[in-house]
């Protein structure tokens, strides 16, 4: 008997929809309206309670049968300053605890950086500010103990379009920590999902597939679409472990191809099927993945 492949795990990204993870966030404003003082003891504060909904998101991601769960960018608010930092590293032990119950649990932990992040702009500032969100990213994996491999991806777009070149060569003089985690994603603009791929085999970085993306940029009418199988497949092979692919999925709001994700999915690829790891990108967070329970069997031979 042909034994059958495993079914791609859902991710969940942020938030819940319910109160169940929430994240408390900080102004630069707010912040400095206080002593420096006062300012180490609002952070520590906020830190120590975005802890504990990280403990309460993977939680619930147990609970809920979630395999993936995408961390805010925003979780420690001014992290990416030695100020904010030197207060993180306070709480190695308690993060490090919630990234091997992660791990226990079986949660992949991921990241996707701000669109402030663009390695392959013209402005050496752009990128100095790039490089240092993107630590702090990689010192907040690094703090919670997860592997310095794409398994704690941080995925970013390719940024500004033509610079192909730029791209490949920042990405080659990336701090370790980050560079051995980093994805690149296609665009709907920027860069086509051929483009992106191109890039990531000559940079040595998986590629992150969305399907929605694809459509759009393609200006398709399905996800049916032979490309899009192919590129699923494409993608696959930029990964150093294949059994960690990740990809995207959205749907279009107002139309097939509208750019804006919609609340639900309806319409998910069949070669999806063959993915490891799907992020849920919808505005109903939690709610989407619930309605796509059994969706698999959808596409499965009687």
């Amino acid at each position: 008997m042909t034994q059958s492949a495993p079914q791609p795990r859902l991710g969940l990204v942020c938030i819940t929809v319910s109160k169940d993870v929430r994240y408390r966030a900080l102004t630069r404003k707010r912040l400095l309206e206080h002593s420096e003082d006062g300012q180490r003891r609002v952070l520590e504060d906020i830190y120590r309670d975005n802890i504990q909904t990280l403990d309460n998101a993977l939680r619930y991601c147990e609970r809920e049968g979630i395999a993936l769960y995408r961390m805010p960018s925003s979780i420690f608010p001014f992290s990416d300053t030695p100020f904010g930092l030197e207060i993180l590293q306070q709480f190695k032990e308690t993060l490090g605890r919630s990234g091997r119950r992660a791990i226990e649990r079986g949660i992949r932990l991921v990241m996707h950086p701000d669109q402030f992040v663009v390695l392959s702009s013209d402005s050496d500032d752009v990128v100095a500010n790039s490089v240092k969100i993107l630590q702090m990213h990689a010192d907040i994996m690094d703090l919670l103990g997860q592997p310095r491999s794409p398994w704690a991806l941080l995925e970013i777009h390719g940024g500004k379009a033509d610079r192909e070149d730029k791209l490949v060569a920042r990405i080659a003089e990336l701090p370790d920590a980050i560079r051995c985690r980093i994805g690149l994603e296609n665009d709907e603009y920027a860069y086509s999902a051929d483009e992106i791929h191109a890039v990531c085999v000559r940079a040595g970085v998986p590629m992150v597939f969305d399907a929605h993306h694809h459509i759009v940029h393609e200006k398709l009418d399905s996800y049916e679409h032979p490309s899009v199988a192919e590129m699923v497949a494409r993608a696959r092979a930029t990964w150093p472990d294949p059994a960690q692919q990740l990809v995207h999925i959205s749907n279009g709001r107002e139309g097939f191809n509208d750019r804006q994700h919609s609340d639900l999915i309806a319409t998910m690829p069949s070669s999806y099927l063959a993915a490891p790891y799907i992020e849920i990108e919808a505005k109903l967070k939690e709610e989407a993945i619930r309605g796509l329970d059994g969706w698999c069997a959808r596409f499965t031979p009687a």
